[in-house]
């Protein structure tokens, strides 16, 4: 009975396995057929015809997926130059010194997901419309930066309090000042947490969709954007390619994290 039983639980284990993988593999397959897919329609549960047709015209450097890539790496790095400037400081300020109602301001950088995305970009491009800047690179950047900072200040609160105040200590007891401390002990080892920061404000700013379709179109063509025309326009090819080019940075940046930053610096991120 034992055996039947232990059987029995390794077959629903092996089950749930399976579903959890499929779950998990299955769009990413769909995709990569779809990407090599010259030609799938009804009846037919595979494609008809494979190729590589649609990768050459996405990756051909006169066509509009090159370009629309090009932008969004733009906009992605002047996004993390940005959301850097002011989530180092305002990380070192929440980790170090002691604030009042220190609490209250972690909440505050967390208020741009409270409400629904929609609402606020339909606001924010009305404010920018009247400022001149709704259409531009710089309204783009700066709606995504402050979706990055909700991310990237805690992260950096999180870097900055990992390092041992004892070497900053150190420093200081040697004739270095507050600045020159900063810069040659606390900044260096907070470091990874700190590129961490950055590179998850390029990869929310690469992904970002939403924002960019209210603030930036149709002077501004992102990837995403792109992505959303060429599934609306039934071009499922190019819709699951321009996908699998936006999965490779993340998970980049997963292996960057598992490698580099450290499980002490995740758990105090909201210390």
């Amino acid at each position: 009975m034992s055996r039947v039983a232990s059987l029995l639980r390794a077959a629903l284990a092996a089950v749930a396995l399976a579903a959890f993988a499929f779950a998990l593999i299955g769009p990413l397959a769909n995709l990569a057929l779809w990407s090599v897919a010259e030609r799938w329609y009804t009846p037919y549960k595979l494609p008809v015809t494979y190729g590589t047709r649609y990768w050459e015209q996405v990756f051909r450097p006169t066509g509009d997926a090159m370009a629309s890539l090009g932008t969004s790496v733009w906009i992605a790095v002047l996004t993390v130059v940005v959301a850097l400037a002011l989530s180092v400081p305002a990380g070192y300020a929440l980790a170090r010194l002691k604030l009042p109602m220190r609490s209250l301001f972690m909440i505050v950088f967390l208020l741009p997901q409270a409400f629904p995305s929609v609402a606020i970009y339909i606001n924010v491009a009305r404010i920018f419309y009247n400022l001149g800047i709704n259409g531009t690179v710089l309204g783009v950047v700066l709606v995504h930066a402050a979706h990055g900072l909700v991310y990237s200040v805690w992260i950096a609160a999180a870097a900055f309090a990992a390092v041992d105040k004892d070497l900053e200590l150190a420093a200081r007891n040697i004739g270095a000042s507050p600045l020159r401390t900063f810069f040659t002990v606390t900044l260096p080892l907070a470091a990874p947490g700190v590129i961490a920061s950055g590179i998850f404000v390029f990869l929310e700013s690469l992904d970002e969709f939403t924002g960019t379709f209210f603030v930036g179109v149709p002077q501004v063509t992102t990837l995403p954007l792109l992505l959303y025309n060429a599934a609306m326009g039934g071009n499922y090819q190019v819709a699951s390619i321009t996908a699998l080019i936006l999965l490779v940075p993340s998970v980049l940046f997963m292996l960057f994290i598992e490698r580099f930053l450290r499980a002490d610096v995740l758990a105090k991120v909201g210390a």
